[in-house]
């Protein structure tokens, strides 16, 4: 068994290719860390401009998207990445230390929405069954 990045046994999982899209660098490289600890591929993209062509050129198979970036909201952004064909079922999660509305956050597009800090238990676990 492989050790995950939180040092705990876990069955492998299988390794996705996942872009993170924050504009908090310190969060941007915990999370890198750790999702690269645990086997996976990680680009990142800390505004809206860059995410939506690095997601287009990497076709990541899961979108950790701050719902606050600079240049725009996750929400628009989520919008956006759904319009490209080959990104219309990637799953797009939303991250945010902010209220928000789940309704408008799933007619956007978001897949789930998690709450910063980031659980990374909770992290694994949603990875695993997307």
């Amino acid at each position: 068994m492989a050790r995950n990045g939180l040092g705990k046994e876990a069955a492998p999982l299988r390794r996705k290719r996942i872009l993170i899209v924050d504009d908090n660098l310190d969060q941007v490289h915990t999370m890198a860390y750790l999702l690269t600890d645990m086997g996976h591929h990680v680009d990142y993209a800390i505004n809206g401009i860059v995410a939506l062509e690095l997601a287009q050129r990497t076709r990541p198979e899961v979108v950790l998207l701050d719902v606050r970036l600079p240049d725009a909201t996750g929400l628009q952004i989520a919008r956006q990445l759904r319009r490209y064909p080959e990104l219309k079922d990637t799953p797009i999660v939303g991250v945010t230390g902010f209220p928000f509305d789940a309704q408008e956050a799933l007619a956007a597009g978001l897949s789930e929405v998690l709450a910063k800090p980031v659980d990374f238990v909770k992290l694994e676990a949603l990875l695993d069954r997307l």
